[in-house]
């Protein structure tokens, strides 16, 4: 008497828990994305209703202590940068970019002619640039 097996392999993969797993990886990354905060310094920046949808991959702090004394942040380093080596930063950081593209973050309280200095860097060397604000 020949008895033959019935049992077969099942075929079927339980995804339920790979499905909770992709939504705690999910829920993981939107919470630690909006703690990242791109501009280290504290600035008062002015208020705009336009916004851009273009991404700056370098930025250009400019805070003013008073006295007409300004310091320039490189990426929000905490350690300024003299003027005249803004432009070499710059040239060095955005070289290996295909639209290089950075943004410049100042107080409120900066003359015009600063943040001006800054753009020229960016005309000079054919860049485009992203003057930041808050929203209204």
């Amino acid at each position: 008497m020949a008895l033959k097996r019935i049992t077969k392999a099942d075929p079927n993969i339980a995804m339920s828990s790979m499905t909770d797993i992709v939504f705690l990886l999910l829920i993981f990354f939107l919470v630690t994305s909006t703690l990242v905060n791109p501009n280290a310094l504290k600035l008062l920046l002015p208020k705009s209703t336009g916004q851009v949808g273009a991404k700056a991959t370098v930025t250009v702090s400019i805070k003013d202590w008073g006295d007409d004394q300004y310091s320039y942040h490189i990426n929000g380093n905490e350690a300024p940068v003299p003027f005249e080596q803004v432009e070499d930063q710059l040239v060095e950081l955005l070289q290996t970019e295909e639209e290089p593209t950075f943004s410049i973050y100042s107080d409120e309280s900066v003359p015009i002619k600063e943040i001006v200095s800054v753009m020229n860097i960016a005309k000079r060397n054919h860049y485009k640039v992203i003057l930041a604000t808050q929203p209204e």
